[in-house]
């Protein structure tokens, strides 16, 4: 049911006490998951009385939902920052560059990617299916929007579905960064703590593998 994550009363606190409490929500949604996380424990972690939480919040679906809002938020800020600054670059740079942003993005947010994985793994998160649609809307529409450039420009392979490719796309990015984010899901790689120039050379390995396939 479509509702109001925030109320009023919410982005009235100052912006140290709104942060206070969007971290602590977002550690125990992310290190917990959405039914084994408890209020009791993001209230101890953020300071504050359990009543005053209900007086931001309706409850704890819209904590849930504000949260993936404002981490949605901060990963398109970053798709939006590498498609202007390489603007000028090629195609296959791009990825390239986008990739090392996507593991850029998970080493220095990591609670964020995990409530993603939380997301994507467990059936019975509220939302999920909305949650999930709307991640890869976005990926959809980045990816969409390099392809589009890079036909204009004539980089690549005439022909070629473009439905397949952002398919493709978006599955290669997806899988490389559960790889570097979660061991388990890494058994090619092994990029998990791995040295930083091993994760370039995968990227460039993936993305010349890309290029043999798409290029012009």
């Amino acid at each position: 049911m479509s509702q109001e994550p925030a109320r009023p009363t919410f982005s009235h606190l100052p912006a140290d006490k709104q942060a206070r409490v969007l971290n602590a929500a977002l550690a125990e949604f992310a290190d917990q998951g959405y039914h084994q996380a408890s209020l009791n424990r993001l209230v101890a972690r953020a300071g504050i009385a359990k009543g005053s939480l209900y007086q931001y919040f309706p409850n704890k679906e819209g904590i849930f939902r504000h949260i993936f809002q404002l981490a949605l938020k901060l990963v398109r800020q970053t798709l939006v920052e590498v498609k202007e600054t390489t603007a000028q670059e090629d195609f296959f740079t791009r990825l390239e560059k986008s990739l090392q942003a996507g593991v850029r993005f998970l080493q220095t947010h990591p609670r964020i990617y995990s409530l993603y994985l939380k997301i994507q793994f467990d059936r019975q998160t509220p939302c999920r299916q909305e949650f999930l649609a709307t991640v890869r809307r976005h990926a959809g529409e980045y990816f969409g929007s390099l392809i589009s450039r890079a036909r204009t420009r004539g980089e690549l392979r005439p022909g070629i579905s473009e439905p397949a490719a952002l398919f493709l796309l978006d599955a290669v990015f997806d899988r490389f960064l559960q790889a570097a984010a979660v061991p388990a899901l890494d058994v090619t790689f092994n990029l998990h703590q791995a040295p930083e120039e091993i994760i370039q050379r995968r990227i460039r390995e993936l993305i010349d593998l890309l290029r043999e396939g798409l290029a012009a």
